[in-house]
């Protein structure tokens, strides 16, 4: 009964509990540069989408949208580290690539502004099972960089 009622006052609230926690940090390369750490922990038989997947079809890429982004510079790619795999998935019947258990997704940053202290910005993400996919979801972000280390 109890499962019940929480399922109704979940659906009711629109509110469902994501198989994803992201967590967020800086790294300081030097007084200019920074790497900025996201961290996917994904719920077992859960998975997230690379965001190097070629082409449109299939399930939404992971993807990092940076607030004010005149005033960082990107460098390089970001790169993705975790639990990946590759190849033809069931469900869509096309190549992909899945990240499972635990991603880490490094961007490196210079700053083009020596005022920034905050980067602000959103991760857009989609996650499947076996079964089903949840509708993409994006997730604000603030890394704050005055406690990088």
């Amino acid at each position: 009964m109890m499962q019940i009622l929480f399922l109704l006052v979940t659906l009711f609230n629109g509110v469902a509990p994501s198989p994803v926690n992201w967590s967020t940090k800086a790294q300081k390369i030097n007084d200019h540069e920074y790497n900025l750490i996201f961290t996917a922990n994904i719920e077992n038989g859960w998975n997230i989408y690379s965001q190097h997947m070629k082409g449109d079809d299939g399930p939404v890429k992971t993807s990092f949208t940076y607030e004010a982004p005149d005033r960082i510079q990107l460098i390089g790619k970001n790169e993705e580290t975790g639990d990946i795999h590759k190849g033809i998935d069931e469900m869509f019947g096309i190549e992909l690539i899945k990240i499972m258990k635990k991603g880490t997704f490094t961007q490196h940053i210079k700053l083009r502004d020596a005022n920034v202290k905050q980067i602000k910005g959103s991760i857009e993400y989609m996650c499947c099972n076996s079964m089903q996919c949840l509708p993409p979801k994006q997730v604000p972000f603030t890394i704050d960089l005055s406690t990088a280390k």
